[in-house]
């Protein structure tokens, strides 16, 4: 489902995000991508997502190769996708239910059917009873898991998840990767990039990044 072959991404002459990357995620699998600050994870995610295009290599993604997508294509692409990243950019102007709504409105699926989808990943990720909060009244945790419920909505293949747990206690933490796994044994693939040491030491796949090469894999 996804394919890095000798990709390096160079933003400037002094920076290089990922080296010579080469890797492959099949379909259905849960991946963690684990490595310091700077390690290259953001950047991999963000390939993927064709926030970013290879400077070299090729980046497939579910058949499409990402360094000739056109821009035309790039919507019809993340429509397969859920991102997820640290900052939940939640509109604080609208409830929880309305957040989650969005991306369906957006592809102009009618109101009534977006709103049955949206209460049914809410409930997926256990905040159905906040439907109507507004995302200012929520914890970290609750925000975040508000964000995966939107990022799964549209029923993506792919769900891509950048650090979903930063600065969140153990037990919010919890939930948002139960959430997650949750997803991946309904057969949704994830690729995940964490610090989280109790997390990637049960994991059953890490991909290890440093200053953007490809370490090594534990499998």
């Amino acid at each position: 489902m996804i394919e890095f072959v000798n990709v390096t991404k160079q933003y400037t002459a002094d920076t290089t995000a990922l080296r010579d990357v080469t890797l492959t995620v099949a379909k259905g699998e849960l991946v963690y991508l684990a490595g310091p600050s700077g390690a290259g994870k953001s950047t991999l995610l963000k390939l993927i997502a064709a926030m970013e295009r290879p400077t070299s290599g090729q980046v497939t993604v579910n058949g499409t190769d990402i360094g000739r997508l056109k821009s035309a294509g790039v919507p019809f692409l993340r429509r397969n996708l859920g991102l997820i990243f640290q900052q939940q950019r939640l509109l604080t102007d609208r409830s929880v239910l309305a957040n989650v709504m969005m991306p369906m409105l957006v592809t102009g699926l009618p109101r009534s059917q977006a709103e049955e989808r949206a209460r049914a990943a809410l409930d997926k990720v256990g905040l159905l009873s906040r439907a109507t909060a507004s995302p200012l009244a929520l914890s970290g945790g609750e925000q975040q898991r508000v964000s995966i419920a939107r990022a799964i909505v549209n029923r993506p293949q792919i769900i891509l998840a950048d650090e979903p747990t930063a600065n969140l206690d153990r037990a919010s933490a919890n939930k948002v990767f139960d959430a997650l796994r949750a997803f991946n044994k309904a057969g949704v693939t994830c690729l995940i990039s964490t610090h989280d040491e109790l997390v990637l030491d049960s994991a059953s796949r890490v991909i290890h990044l440093k200053q953007g090469e490809l370490l090594k894999e534990a499998a």
